[in-house]
């Protein structure tokens, strides 16, 4: 009797994990599931591929560039793909983007060149993913996941004015360099 409550128990517990768990299309999701497709080309960049040592840095620029731990990049090329499969690929990706656990931060661009828009998962002083979804109408779309601890919106800004600064390592932006020419 009460091994059967037990089980009972138990296999409760297993139903109730398995039907809670968020069954929504995640960006990560999407990442992994395409990133070796046609069509598509994925590049994953340390930190340090932005060199900042001979950079002065104000304190709430440190705090923001040791905030970030890498940066996840999905490229879907348009001229690679058939013009269904790229408008398929544009609307799974803009579905993603509409789940309200994406805050929207910004948004820019034109009907005619490309749009894009900034949003974040967690909260605006302590971000958990910053993503970049741009759109070039000529060429694809690019999607930049910005992932790190306690990442502050206002802190990453700051970091405009350093990235002016710093030196890149040519190498790891090779293949991202390709999609904007």
């Amino acid at each position: 009797m009460i091994q059967s409550i037990k089980k009972s128990i138990v296999m409760l517990l297993l139903v109730t994990a398995f039907t809670s768990c968020n069954q929504e299309p995640t960006l990560q999701t999407y990442y992994v599931e395409n990133e070796l497709k046609p069509g598509f080309a994925s590049f994953d960049l340390p930190t340090s591929f932005v060199n900042v040592e001979n950079v002065d840095m104000t304190e709430e620029q440190k705090e923001a560039y040791n905030s970030v731990d890498k940066l996840n990049v999905l490229t879907f090329m348009k001229a690679d793909t058939d013009a269904d499969d790229y408008k398929l690929e544009l609307e799974k990706v803009n579905t993603i983007l509409k789940d309200s656990r994406y805050e929207e931060l910004m948004r820019g661009g034109n009907p005619t060149d490309g749009k894009f828009v900034v949003k974040f998962l967690g909260d605006i002083d302590n971000i958990d993913e910053l993503i970049i979804f741009g759109n070039a109408k000529n060429k694809g779309f690019l999607i930049a996941r910005i992932l790190g601890d306690d990442m502050n919106a206002n802190k990453l800004m700051s970091l405009t004015s350093l990235l002016e600064k710093a030196d890149f390592d040519e190498n790891q932006l090779k293949g991202l360099t390709n999609f904007f020419k």
